[in-house]
């Protein structure tokens, strides 16, 4: 895995991850096994569906579990590696990600300011408790909540707050974006790949310019390469993609019910909102 780290600001920091193209695949190889000893398809006994058809049925989501654990994982391993004290959670930007390709994302991180600690033992203290409100407490469990987001394909136009799913082909001064970037194969061209409608999800603005479309549509997108991009071939320069729209996904939260509290060992939803408020009290 390799690692670089940039200083933004005082306390933001902006770590730069690429996994290698083994270990992506290697993930991609143990996620589909796991799908394919559950999967249960029409005229196989339930986990004995060939690789092939379990792919077809249900490579978004393998793609999206292998994409969640790489960059989870990596992410971790990369800040504990260059021992960065995290404040809060990171916004991170996918570069590229796919089978038989590297995975390269950057993380903007708040980290913990360094001072000289003054004399200290010996002064007296007192501990006040945290007030929690219920504003924060629902902010909490819709956090829960994003954890099980369903995405369902829809008949309509791209909103924000879906997911897109495209085929696309891009190129840099006129050529394939390779010719400038021989490793960026990912932001050359992708089939299904799926795609947030959040500013900063992929690449900058992006998604933006595809608001409206539905699936069957075909869009030019440009987009500006940051001077700080993660691919530094491609910093500052601009790229053209071809897309076609294959699928619109709306997001899909979890009902707020007594089942949905039991997934996290709570007898029903009153009793996590409890559970939920001790914790962040003692946080």
């Amino acid at each position: 895995m390799n690692i670089t780290v940039e200083n933004l600001a005082p306390c933001k920091k902006l770590l730069r991850v690429e996994v290698d193209v083994k270990t992506v695949d290697e993930a991609f190889d143990a996620i589909t096994k796991d799908f394919q000893k559950q999967a249960s398809l029409p005229g196989f006994r339930p986990g004995k569906a060939p690789r092939s058809l379990v792919l077809k049925k249900y490579e978004p989501d393998i793609k999206a579990e292998v994409k969640r654990k790489l960059i989870g994982d990596s992410y971790r391993q990369a800040v504990d590696e260059k021992k960065i004290a995290v404040i809060g959670y990171p916004d991170i930007e996918e570069i590229q990600f796919g089978r038989g390709q590297a995975l390269q994302f950057a993380a903007t991180i708040e980290t913990a300011p360094e001072f000289q600690l003054p004399e200290y033992k010996g002064l007296p203290v007192r501990r006040e408790a945290k007030s929690v409100t219920p504003a924060d407490v629902d902010r909490a469990i819709e956090m829960l909540a994003k954890q099980h987001t369903k995405f369902e394909t829809v008949a309509r136009e791209l909103r924000p707050g879906d997911v897109v799913v495209v085929n696309y082909t891009g190129t840099c001064d006129g050529k394939p974006v390779t010719d400038t970037a021989p490793t960026a194969k990912g932001l050359t061209e992708q089939k299904n790949f799926w795609v947030d409608t959040a500013p900063d999800a992929f690449l900058p603005g992006f998604a933006g310019q595809l608001a409206g479309a539905k699936a069957g549509d075909r869009r030019t997108v440009t987009v500006d390469f940051p001077a700080n991009f993660v691919t530094k071939q491609l910093a500052g320069k601009k790229g053209v993609y071809e897309v076609e729209v294959v699928e619109v996904k709306e997001k899909v939260l979890p009902a707020m019910d007594d089942a949905f509290a039991k997934k996290y060992d709570a007898e029903n939803v009153a009793k996590l909102r409890e559970g939920v408020q001790r914790d962040l009290e003692m946080n």
